[in-house]
């Protein structure tokens, strides 16, 4: 027996439709809100387009490429789950602030791929 969500939306292309919306209003959302989100697009914005001007193989490009935008999934998830935090409660709870701890965590971990994925395309 399947338990099925009244949330969920339409089956097929008006599912992707709706989904594809859904997304945009995400990113709109992590822009506007998230000073953090900003800052790994403008990451992003520095770093991507010097990989075209890098003397290195395709597939080292590809994985610089990879790596900066693996940070913006990261930066998309920590602020989800900062939200969801806070939508819960603002009240102080060591909960809460583990949630978030680790959220910023990952972040760290993510823009630590970068340096080292860089670091050793261009460096070793």
């Amino acid at each position: 027996m399947h338990s099925y969500s009244p949330f969920k939306g339409k089956t097929g292309f008006k599912r992707i439709l709706n989904a594809t919306g859904y997304s945009l209003a995400g990113f709109k959302a992590a822009f506007q809100n998230e000073a953090a989100f900003r800052q790994i697009v403008l990451l992003n914005i520095i770093l991507i387009p010097i990989t075209f001007f890098l003397d290195i193989s395709a597939a080292e490009q590809a994985v610089m490429v990879a790596v900066c935008l693996f940070a913006l999934i990261v930066e998309l998830f920590n602020s989800a789950l900062e939200a969801v935090v806070d939508r819960i409660s603002l009240e102080r709870h060591e909960l809460s602030k583990n949630a978030k701890d680790m959220g910023s965590a990952a972040q760290f971990v993510a823009l630590s791929i970068i340096f080292i994925t860089w670091a050793i395309i261009l460096f070793l």
